[in-house]
């Protein structure tokens, strides 16, 4: 592997997304909606590092999609006063281009990786020296005449993101310094992002309206905002000035969200295993194979708000719709020996 050449150019490795998600992103911590607790220790290690002019200790975010992770990410660059660049565990095919991102950053700059669970054992290597003592190591030449070179490290804070913590291996996340995860939000927190969210899109809209939007945004603010965008298409449509339950209620009809938050493919996998398996227990891979979804999709994006409100269930043997499922959903299930237990 050889030195990766610096590159003036350098400013951010960005995965995809909205121009007007990055918009309706807090800036600064005092303006992050929720997660009070994560809040309140992110604050006092920032303040901190800031007091003995140090780099922030490493962050590790775990939690469900939508919750807030790359926001926060973005609030602790523009805290400590760093630049902030951004890519994703699958992005880092080879190990050159994780040594590449690395050599670029700056001092007190700040490097999030989504998806850090799926990072290779090889980026994984070229990451403990650099978290823990402030160097890559490169081997230059071949054979016998092979010798490691260490490239030292500007002062920087990584900050990895994962809905699975629980897949990072021990000698990776044992070197997170800061170690943080975030929880489902509240319908009063909702709520005030939604209102939030319409001033900055120019949105006009009554708060119960945005107490039926928060209602039935899963719990995440992404998905708040999400329902809040799409809304806002059917105003637009329709020549409505201001947003008002009644219509927010026929605009999330329109859109296939129910009373509970569910999308059409949550219906799906729930009715399938309801109907085609009795109520399970049924594997995660066969479900994916006949909803022509990847597993990690079902399992990240719709598993954990259907587990939070007890519409699915996980055994050994594989996943079980529950009777509030069935009801929810005017279907009926005759329990099996191993749903027994869960009903």
């Amino acid at each position: 592997m050889s030195v990766p050449e610096a590159n003036k150019d350098f400013d951010e490795f960005s995965h995809d997304e909205a121009p007007e998600e990055k918009a309706l992103r807090p800036g600064r911590l005092d303006e992050f909606v929720g997660q009070p607790l994560l809040k309140d220790r992110l604050s006092v290690s920032i303040r901190a590092a800031l007091h003995r002019k140090e780099p922030l200790d490493h962050v590790l975010l775990s939690g469900p999609p939508g919750l807030g992770k790359t926001t926060l990410a973005c609030i602790v660059a523009a805290e400590m006063g760093g630049r902030f660049h951004s890519t994703s565990a699958p992005a880092l095919g080879r190990p050159g281009d994780l040594a590449r991102l690395l050599t670029l950053l700056e001092k007190d700059d700040v490097l999030f990786i989504d998806e850090i669970h799926r990072l290779t054992r090889q980026c994984e290597e070229i990451l403990y020296p650099a978290m823990e003592d402030g160097f890559i190591d490169f081997i230059v030449g071949e054979g016998m005449a092979a010798q490691s070179v260490k490239v030292p490290l500007k002062p920087f804070t990584l900050v990895g993101a994962t809905t699975r913590s629980g897949s990072l291996t021990a000698p990776l996340k044992s070197r997170f310094g800061i170690d943080l995860k975030l929880e489902f939000y509240d319908l009063p927190e909702l709520t005030k992002i939604v209102k939030r969210s319409a001033g900055l899109l120019g949105v006009q809209i009554s708060e119960n309206a945005a107490a039926v939007i928060a209602e039935r945004a899963r719990m995440t603010p992404r998905a708040a905002n999400r329902l809040l965008r799409r809304i806002r298409d059917y105003a637009t449509v329709e020549n409505v000035n201001i947003i008002e339950p009644d219509f927010a209620l026929r605009a999330l009809g329109k859109l296939g969200i129910d009373s509970l938050g569910l999308t059409d493919l949550d219906r799906k996998l729930l009715t399938l295993v309801i109907e085609r398996y009795h109520g399970g227990p049924v594997g995660i891979r066969t479900l994916a194979s006949l909803l022509d979804e990847e597993e990690h999709t079902i399992e990240e994006d719709h598993e954990p708000f259907m587990l939070r409100i007890g519409l699915l269930e996980k055994t050994p043997q594989g996943r079980v719709s529950t009777q509030k499922a069935a009801i929810h959903l005017g279907l009926k299930i005759v329990p099996n020996e191993i749903q027994q237990s869960l009903f």
